[in-house]
């Protein structure tokens, strides 16, 4: 393990519900509050009710060039944390340690003037953040070549669009050179392709050793850029982990079953979901060997005569993005047919030795071609793999950090086209 870069113990904020008599007020805020003495009333609210907890018993530690994602639901009290960390505001209790110069990405664009060129708040804003002139001028030229604002660098940012405004706060932002980098949601800015170039400069951001506190929604970027995970929920922590581990727990619906629930499927005149479910051999729970096959069955009811009926599934990534989607049609010579009224049940076998131990989801992909989608997108079920000592086991642990989505161990062949004859000194 390197040396601890940050480290928080029993870390807590609590915040007053409208605390309007907290800090400084202007003449203009005492005149708007102010009525005559006979008409204010006491509030009839009990003492407390009015305070909560942002954050309350957080402890975890992030060790040098190690990168952290912090995730959670709005109001979680992820921005909290980087406030605490970034001195903006004092804990409530507890204590954090931090070693090292701090950059923080926090407000993209916070102390951009609508009145000066983009030059001078490059200036600005690059000493706001703690940059020297020098180091400023030294990066001047890439910080515009990076938010491609070149033609319009010398014009008043409030002639720049939204997205230009953004490009140019992050372009600044991002060639900071601290030890330690604590970020907020800055890759929701500008379209794909810069969201793409955002990406790709916080992970050479990562690659250079730097200790990063990464707080987003994209759970995809999150996925990509960290090494482990804090899940944060109502102020406290619920996991902290493998990137991956935590992510697929905190996807996983809750009180989830080990079978799609059929009670989700909406009704519909020409199809019932009577039952499905993923299963290996007897194991109708999982976690699944990736050595082995795994079924996906479906058991259903057709009401009237339909034709083009089309039972599919989707095998998705935990955070969304799909693999593969498959139809119970997809081999059969005579598409889009008629299917008559009756029960059926139909079975998807996924091969052995195809994902790789971690997490996934498959869905209930069912419509009729050319008409519409009975369901798609409602029933969904993570699925775990994992591996024991078996067939393939070892390249399934071997290749468990490998770059990809499957494990797909392809037939090689490789033959002599014109040996050689040598020899090997010892």
């Amino acid at each position: 393990m390197g040396q601890i870069a940050i480290s928080l113990d029993r870390i807590g904020k609590q915040y007053k519900i409208g605390a309007a008599g907290l800090g400084y007020k202007a003449l203009r805020d005492v005149l708007a509050g102010w009525r005559p003495h006979r008409i204010r009333r006491r509030s009839k609210q009990p003492a407390g009710s009015n305070r909560f907890w942002a954050l309350k018993d957080v402890s975890f530690a992030v060790q040098h060039g190690e990168v952290l994602g912090v995730i959670g639901r709005n109001g979680a009290g992820k921005s909290t944390l980087l406030k605490i960390l970034s001195r903006i505001t004092e804990p409530t209790t507890g204590r954090a340690e931090i070693h090292g110069r701090v950059g923080s990405l926090l407000e993209v664009g916070s102390g951009f003037h609508p009145e000066l060129s983009g030059r001078d708040n490059i200036y600005l804003n690059g000493a706001i953040l703690g940059m020297r002139r020098a180091e400023i001028e030294h990066k001047f030229d890439a910080i515009v070549e990076f938010a491609e604002v070149g033609s319009f660098i010398d014009t008043p940012v409030k002639r720049y669009s939204s997205g230009m405004h953004m490009r140019l706060a992050f372009a600044v932002a991002a060639h900071l050179d601290p030890e330690i980098l604590f970020i907020d949601e800055v890759l929701a800015v500008g379209d794909a392709a810069f969201q793409k170039k955002c990406l790709g400069k916080m992970g050479e951001v990562a690659k250079q050793g730097r200790t990063v506190l990464f707080v987003s929604h994209n759970l995809t970027a999150v996925a990509t850029l960290c090494h482990k995970v804090v899940w944060l929920h109502q102020g406290q922590v619920v996991k902290h982990g493998r990137a991956d581990e935590v992510i697929a727990k905190y996807l996983q619906p809750e009180n989830s079953a080990s079978g799609f629930d059929p009670s989700q499927y909406p009704d519909n005149a020409d199809f019932r979901l009577l039952h499905a479910n993923i299963e290996q051999g007897d194991n109708q729970i999982g976690p699944f060997l990736t050595s082995a096959p795994v079924d996906v069955r479906l058991r259903y009811a057709v009401k009237r005569m339909v034709k083009g009926l089309r039972v599919g599934i989707d095998v998705m990534t935990i955070d969304g993005v799909t693999l593969w989607r498959s139809f119970d049609d997809d081999l059969d010579p005579l598409p889009n047919t008629f299917r008559m009224p009756g029960t059926y049940e139909a079975v998807c076998r996924l091969p052995e030795n195809l994902f790789l131990p971690r997490q996934y989801l498959i869905s209930l992909s069912i419509g009729i071609h050319m008409v519409g989608w009975i369901t798609f997108g409602v029933l969904q079920q993570p699925v775990d793999f994992y591996n024991v000592n078996g067939v393939n086991a070892n390249y399934a642990d071997e290749n468990h950090n490998r770059s990809g989505l499957l494990m797909l161990g392809l037939d090689w062949k490789t033959v002599s086209v014109d040996q050689a004859e040598y020899s090997v000194q010892l």
